[in-house]
């Protein structure tokens, strides 16, 4: 496999910009990307079609490719190359993206994505930004044991936080749980084991879980191994105990995607004015 050396990127805490790594030349074979079609900061959406709507927050945005459920536009903020890559839903097609974009020179990853809120007070619309993550979800159990934590990069998170405080939008910061099985915390009554599943929601819930998701924990995982830094902020979707998904107004989801630019536009000026190493 053909390999360049990218050179580091300055940053704030959160991965260790001194250290380049190889980047892959060749084209990607589930994204279907080349290096020179992928910036080194991603927004990771679940939905392809999000990817679009993300697009349009960006300036001169193409469409470089759509393989599989990984579609993926390219734009820039101000003069850096950002990207967004749809992971489809999961932890398994989540490391796929994050391990190929990654060797392609990705260094910056942000999911945005939806989430069922854990908490009374989370409510339809509101924003989570995710500072960790129970990994209740069995991909990274591949890569390293459950004891390793799933962690944000701190900056991401602060990002974050700060582009939803300046947005003036309702959001909660905490620890979210990600699963496989959506249904079996949507409709634990349906399971075989409905018991089971109800005392482990609560358990979650008691112990001040924020929010359950799906691709989370993968994400923190995988990019925490490789040495690169991520974040999540998510929308309420669906309210605790209510066992449905609602759709919601259409104007949270532009809201989500706003916060959510202008929170990788901070970290790239946070990144550019970080004192040279």
């Amino acid at each position: 496999m053909a390999t360049e050396r990218r050179p580091p990127v300055t940053s704030a805490a959160g991965y260790n910009p001194a250290v380049s790594h190889d980047v892959t030349v060749e084209r990607k074979y589930h994204v279907g990307l080349t290096a020179s079609e992928v910036g080194g900061y991603v927004l990771v959406p679940g939905d392809p079609f999000r990817t679009a709507l993300i697009a349009r927050h960006l300036e001169d945005a193409k469409e470089k490719a759509w393989s599989r459920e990984f579609r993926t536009f390219t734009g820039r903020l101000g003069d850096t190359a950002v990207s967004t890559c749809s992971s489809g839903i999961g932890g398994p097609s989540m490391a796929v993206a994050v391990e190929e974009l990654g060797d392609l020179g990705a260094h910056t990853f942000l999911r945005v994505g939806t989430c069922g809120g854990a908490q009374r007070g989370i409510r339809l619309g509101d924003l989570v930004v995710a500072t960790g993550a129970v990994r209740s979800e069995g991909t990274p159990d591949a890569y390293v044991p459950r004891e390793y934590p799933a962690i944000a990069s701190h900056d991401v998170v602060t990002a974050c936080v700060e582009a939803a405080a300046a947005a003036g939008v309702a959001h909660h910061l905490g620890v979210i749980r990600s699963v496989d099985a959506l249904y079996a915390d949507l409709t634990p009554e349906r399971m075989p084991r409905p018991a089971e599943l109800r005392a482990e929601l609560e358990l979650w819930t008691r112990a001040g879980v924020v929010a359950n998701d799906m691709e989370s924990s993968t994400l923190m995982v995988v990019s925490a191994l490789r040495g690169w830094r991520s974040g999540v902020i998510l929308l309420c979707v669906d309210e605790l105990g209510a066992g449905e998904i609602q759709h919601g107004d259409p104007g949270a989801m532009d809201t989500l995607l706003r916060v959510a630019v202008d929170a990788i536009r901070r970290l790239i000026q946070k990144d550019r004015d970080a004192p040279r190493q």
